[in-house]
């Protein structure tokens, strides 16, 4: 038995159907469109920095962009060409990676000064056969700073026979110091219609078989990028054995049926834990993966809330007509609000199942959440059906920490500004203390003591204010003269403290002093009564009797007046125009 020569061993399509020239190469035509200009116009710039995700080309652009440089024609006396004639010796070298010129780097394996050090020693020799010296740096982001800043300076000033040419996935970590010196070119992710007909035109090649739906499965997966296409196409008609259908790629990529998929998601959107579990233990059993099942099902959200906003987004290629007709269904009856909320508690679930020790249990727990959210009443809903609802029995009064004696910790309950309700919340009085009539001269300005209080405020002295509020109980007061009780918890110096911060902060002469008797609440005594008196009102209020009868466990945290509201006007009203379909998408009438 013999060795197979060499050039009979297999070739994966990556490999195969890499771009040779320019007219090869997808998706890229603005950057196609540049670079003829430059060469049409002898304006080609001396440093290339071609960016993009992997798979895109951007080595193999970086490799024709050197061969349309050095490229001599078939005559040998052609010159620099955006189609380069692939039939000269520069061009055959180039393209089997020999030419003595053209110098590949990995910056990934070698990153450090020495290895660029080769290249700045280099640069003052000509080329030796080839019209440019050429020095691709593929992964360039990966160089150390010692070595991008040995780079620099020839970089910045190079030979005229000398050409630099990088590639990165990474471009925001290559100094701006680099990018300055280079031309960039953004390379594109394939749009799903040009990748398809890519896929197809190789098929047809190869004289292969793949069903447009499995097709449109592998253009999904690779996400713009045409070497994870190829490799996928490749992986796929090994495993389907000559003729490959949707099927097989699913099982090959973990993924479940869409359909399938399109069946949970409706199920969860309608909150039915019962048929949403069954159908994903059904999805696993036949070897769906977990995280899988939750991309797809993220996937799917974005795509409803596209199209749901701009309904030509249904016309993804890579959309099978029954798939597009439920996606326009859902988009007709689902709210954004479900969308959204629904979108974020995928991302969190995602998190959860890739970090948790069991990824079924993690996303069995995330179906349950997203199942008892996504029939959550909104809160215009809410309030509607509330104000409908005959009114509860009165409560019992609250006790003094408010809430009806409900746990603490528990959900707010709180009363939306702008909505009609049977009767107004009182809204809580301003704190009011003893007035003294104003004195003539310097003082004037201080004729109450909330005025010495804003004064304390305005000078930002905290540790007076609090002791203020917590410790003074206000027996008499004038312009320049305070008479007060201690509490319990003031400090002795108080009076003297407060004296002594008065007089420099207004120029005159204040008299603090303390007296046995007398004193009312403080400041943070009355707030706190106040509050209290709010809370009571509020729990005997129809409306929040009703929303707290509706969340038990609910608490009144706070209860602000009309005009402190919680957002703004515009906001509350863009939000009470939302569709009313938004809290149950499958409501039954």
């Amino acid at each position: 038995m013999t060795d197979a020569p060499a050039d009979s061993a297999y070739r994966v399509l990556a490999r195969k159907y890499r771009p040779l020239t320019f007219a090869d190469l997808v998706g890229q035509e603005a950057m196609v469109r540049t670079l003829r200009n430059a060469f049409d116009s002898d304006r080609i710039a001396h440093a290339f920095i071609l960016t993009g995700v992997r798979g895109v080309g951007k080595t193999t652009t970086a490799r024709i962009i050197a061969k349309g440089l050095n490229c001599v024609g078939a005559d040998g006396t052609g010159g620099p060409t955006i189609e380069p004639c692939g039939v000269c010796d520069a061009c055959r070298a180039i393209a089997e990676g020999r030419h003595v010129d053209v110098l590949e780097m990995d910056a990934a394996s070698r990153t450090g000064v020495g290895d660029i050090r080769e290249i700045i020693d280099s640069v003052a020799y000509r080329a030796a056969s080839a019209r440019y010296k050429v020095y691709i740096i593929d992964e360039v982001h990966m160089l150390s700073t010692s070595a991008f800043n040995a780079l620099l300076k020839t970089l910045e000033e190079p030979p005229a026979h000398v050409k630099f040419i990088f590639a990165t996935t990474e471009i925001r970590k290559v100094p701006v110091t680099v990018l300055s010196r280079c031309q960039r070119f953004d390379l594109r992710r394939i749009e799903p219609e040009t990748m398809m007909g890519l896929l197809s035109g190789i098929l047809a090649t190869e004289g292969v078989g793949v069903a447009p739906d499995a097709l449109a499965l592998i253009v999904r997966a690779a996400e713009g990028s045409a070497r994870d296409a190829l490799s996928l196409l490749d992986q796929a008609i090994a495993h389907g054995a000559g003729e490959t259908g949707a099927a097989e790629v699913r099982a090959m990529l973990g993924i479940a049926d869409r359909g399938r998929v399109l069946d949970l998601f409706e199920a969860i959107m309608r909150g039915d834990a019962r048929a949403a579990l069954a159908e994903f233990g059904a999805q696993y059993a036949e070897g769906a993966d977990p995280m899988a099942v939750m991309r797809d099902l993220a996937e799917i959200t974005h795509w409803v809330s596209m199209v749901r906003l701009t309904p030509e987004a249904a016309e993804d290629p890579t959309i099978g007509p029954d798939e597009r007709a439920r996606g326009l269904d859902f988009a007709g009856r689902l709210g954004m609000r479900a969308l959204t909320r629904t979108w974020q508690m995928l991302l969190k679930a995602l998190e959860e199942v890739g970090a948790a020790p069991n990824a079924m249990m993690a996303a069995e727990m995330a179906i349950i959440r997203l199942t008892h959210v996504a029939d959550l009443p909104s809160p215009e809903e809410l309030v509607r059906r509330l104000s409908d609802a005959p009114a509860p029995a009165p409560a019992p009064p609250a006790g003094p920490g408010g809430g009806g004696g409900r746990a603490a910790g528990a959900p707010a309950a709180l009363a939306r500004p702008g909505v009609a309700a049977p009767a107004p919340l009182r809204a809580p009085a301003p704190v009011q203390a003893p007035v003294a009539e104003a004195e003539a001269g310097p003082l004037a300005r201080y004729a109450e003591f909330s005025d010495v209080i804003a004064l304390i405020r305005a000078r930002r002295d905290l540790r007076l204010l609090i002791e203020v509020e917590n410790g003074l109980r206000l027996v008499h007061y004038a312009p320049g003269r305070i008479e007060f009780e201690p509490a319990e918890e003031a400090e002795p110096d108080l009076a003297a403290r407060l004296s002594q911060r008065l007089r420099d902060w207004t120029g005159a002469r204040w008299g603090v002093s303390v007296v046995g008797s007398g004193g009312g609440a403080t400041l943070a005594e009355q707030r706190d009564a106040t509050k209290r008196s709010l809370r009571a009102e509020a729990a005997a209020h129809p409306l929040v009797q009703a929303l707290l009868a509706a969340f038990p466990g609910a608490e009144i945290k706070d209860v602000r007046p009309p005009e402190a509201p919680l957002v703004e006007p515009e906001a509350e009203a863009g939000a009470l125009a939302e569709d009313d379909d938004d809290w149950d998408p499958f409501a039954e009438e």
